[in-house]
């Protein structure tokens, strides 16, 4: 599992940053701009509600940067942005997608047991889960 997530290199560090950035940015900033992705780089890509707030956070990134740990560069795009109080959740599966056999959500708990982190550990197995539920294609390559 350690070798799986070190396989999305600068993208585990996504939730961290996702935690700090209310602190590091404030309220304002937060409800108009939200962490989206790293590059490999390690660059920082921002969502911002629109082009003008992008512009803008773009002549601020020197000084947000300074308050995230572990952030090399920041760019702000516009992109979508979550809603104030909006759920965090994992949304449900399709209805009429595949579900787990106890034996499959079996093997998935054991896949993500090792990791500490309850969120990352659920949602890991979660994904799990979904992977095992779904039947093998079969493809000419």
């Amino acid at each position: 599992m350690n070798r799986a997530l070190r396989a999305l290199g600068p993208q585990a560090a996504i939730g961290t940053v996702v935690e700090a950035w209310p602190d590091a940015v404030g309220e304002t900033i937060a409800r108009n701009a939200w962490p989206a992705r790293f590059q490999r780089d390690g660059t920082l890509v921002v969502h911002a509600r629109d082009a003008v707030w992008a512009f803008e956070l773009q002549q601020r990134a020197d000084e947000i940067r300074s308050r995230l740990p572990d952030t090399p560069a920041l760019r702000f795009v516009p992109g979508p942005v979550p809603e104030p109080g909006a759920p965090t959740a994992v949304a449900e599966p399709e209805p009429g997608a595949p579900t787990a056999t106890l034996e499959q959500a079996a093997r998935a708990a054991a896949w993500a047991a090792a990791i500490e982190d309850d969120e990352l550990r659920r949602v890991v197995a979660r994904a799990a889960r979904g992977s095992l539920s779904r039947r093998p294609v079969d493809r000419d390559f």
